[in-house]
């Protein structure tokens, strides 16, 4: 028998590591490869890790909630065929298993015992539970364990994490230093300007009896957050305009049924919108750029994201590297792509990097308009309200009449640190010229 060690794959250029959320199989199991064996959640996207081999489960190396690095080691899988990638024998029971772990996991358990051993012993005296890493983190800046027991974790049960501490040191400075020795008390006390500083604390919710109380999801939390920050950050303005699409509307409807027949694809407005908004960001770059202090980064590559919602009513959004080099074809495909496999949660954490600037569809749930939120580290967002059919004053040489026309609104939102009034409506001004003038013979 061989062993295969079941690795934590590198997931993206900025994915360093990702937490263990479940696993879907039990040391035991039967697996088959690509089949998943766990799910995995990095600060960008949740996914499934597959094996890459066949065999039985025969060691768990991480708990559900550990943090694991890429290049890691989380499970060893037994494989027939001679030849181990790991020295040690695999355990025969499930009490060998305990007592004769792999070299890979008495190293994770070395490092452990050094984290733990580098911490002051008083931490022990917490009735909170902390991490290692955390404990770690608090001994080498100087954090008592009553500064720490005052930090409000976001975490499982409120556990303080690694993000929660590392944002507790970034705004202490702009608290009142405290003693390490003061009291649990006193340092709560003096931890609550640190939370104030941060954000506006919410305002006090009144519960009853007939209420239900339901726990965001670890997304749901991020968007949140990611949301606050965005309009803590960018001075949002918007401007808005009306497009005649009737020409797309009469042309989709020609031609959906043979690009479906031909290309296998179904033909949304979404990839005709996309190719517009990518041809505007050619002409207008300083709409394709990013700010980084007090420098502003102009992108080289157009990479649109596409805000997709889930079924859970959470928002995600993927994105279409080098868009403006896709015709309407290839377009179609990475929408229609893309789409399917944020709904069935099957996005990679690279897939939903890289952005330079977004569209979202508020017209799907019946929206004529609205105001989104800049996806940072982006300086605009165009949202596509709903197409209606509306009367319409109607130009001709012979003079003017009313008429039924598709019209609909496109929102543009922009950071008005960098982007001024006349770039923003120019830039929305042209993404609407193009679908106005779109060939309704063209072919696809």
């Amino acid at each position: 028998m061989a062993k295969f060690e079941l690795k934590l794959p590198q997931m993206g250029e900025s994915v360093a590591e990702a937490t263990i959320i479940s696993w879907l199989k039990e040391v035991g199991d039967t697996i088959e490869a690509d089949e998943a064996v766990l799910e995995i959640a990095t600060d960008k996207v949740d996914s499934e890790l597959p094996s890459e081999v066949d065999g039985v489960l025969v060691e768990i190396l991480h708990n559900v909630d550990d943090v694991v690095k890429v290049g890691q080691t989380v499970a060893i899988i037994e494989t027939e065929g001679e030849g181990s990638v790991e020295a040690t024998p695999a355990p025969a029971t499930k009490t060998e298993t305990a007592a004769e772990v792999p070299a890979a996991a008495e190293e994770v358990a070395k490092t452990v015992a050094v984290a733990q051993e580098t911490v002051n012993n008083d931490f022990s005296t917490s009735e909170k539970f902390y991490s290692p890493l955390v404990k770690n983190i608090a001994k080498e800046e100087g954090i008592s364990v009553e500064e720490l027991d005052g930090i409000a974790g976001t975490g499982k049960d409120g556990r303080v994490t690694k993000n929660d501490i590392l944002a507790y040191i970034k705004n202490k400075g702009t608290a009142t230093p405290q003693p390490t020795a003061a009291p649990k008390a006193a340092v709560q006390e003096a931890a609550k300007p640190v939370a104030v500083a941060k954000s506006t604390p919410a305002t006090p919710v009144t519960v009853n009896g007939s209420d239900e109380i339901v726990e965001m999801t670890r997304m749901g939390k991020l968007i949140a957050h990611h949301m606050v920050a965005s309009v803590q950050t960018s001075a949002h303005v918007q401007s808005f305009v009306e497009v005649d699409v009737t020409n797309i509307w009469n042309w989709r409807k020609k031609v959906k049924s043979s690009f479906e027949k031909r290309e296998g694809e179904k033909l949304t407005f979404t990839p005709i919108f996309m190719e517009a908004v990518a041809k505007a960001l050619k002409d207008f770059p300083m709409m394709n750029i990013s700010v980084n202090g007090d420098t502003i980064i102009k992108k080289k590559n157009i990479n649109l994201g596409m805000a997709a919602a889930l079924p859970d009513g959470n928002l995600i959004v993927p994105v279409i590297k080098n868009a403006d080099q896709l015709n309407l074809v290839g377009m179609a495909k990475a929408v229609n792509d893309l789409a399917g496999r944020a709904r069935a949660n099957k996005l990679k954490p690279d897939e939903i990097q890289g952005g330079t600037y977004t569209v979202t569809n508020v017209g799907t749930f019946g929206s004529i308009m609205g105001t989104p939120i800049i996806n940072q580290p982006q300086v605009g967002i165009l949202a596509l309200g709903a197409i209606r059919k509306v009367p319409a004053v109607i130009e001709t040489p012979e003079g003017d009449f009313i008429g039924i026309r598709y019209k609909m609104f496109l929102s543009h939102s922009y950071d008005h640190r960098v982007v001024n009034g006349a770039l923003g409506g120019q830039f929305v001004k042209q993404v609407a010229d193009y679908l106005e003038a779109w060939d309704s013979n063209r072919d696809f």
